[in-house]
């Protein structure tokens, strides 16, 4: 049997400590947030104040988020946020899945 070789990356992620690595991994899904919000707002060429003003929310919050300054986002913001830019969470357990959605005005 031939063993299979292991990436750098998962090289790194089997070394870490436990806690180190549930850093590692907040780190990372903020960073996936601030970059599919980015590309999202990119996408829609919306801006970060009138995607603010559609979401009722501050500009500040959309904006650190995108720069990955914002550690702690409520899940009411969050849904807003990706509502206003056609997006819906999902929630799925037992592959039963819900869509966890706020109403929010369209983009205009």
């Amino acid at each position: 049997m031939v063993k299979k070789k292991e990436s750098t990356y998962t090289k790194h992620i089997t070394a870490m400590s436990s806690s180190r690595k549930k850093d590692f991994d907040e780190g990372y899904r903020e960073l996936l947030l601030s970059e599919m919000l980015f590309a999202a707002m990119e996408e829609d060429d919306i801006s970060v104040r009138k995607l603010a003003e559609l979401a009722g929310v501050s500009p500040t919050i959309i904006q650190e988020i995108r720069s990955g300054k914002r550690k702690n986002v409520s899940a009411r913001s969050i849904f807003k946020i990706l509502g206003v830019l056609g997006y819906k969470l999902i929630a799925e357990r037992n592959g039963h899945r819900i869509a966890l959605d706020f109403h929010t005005h369209s983009k205009k």
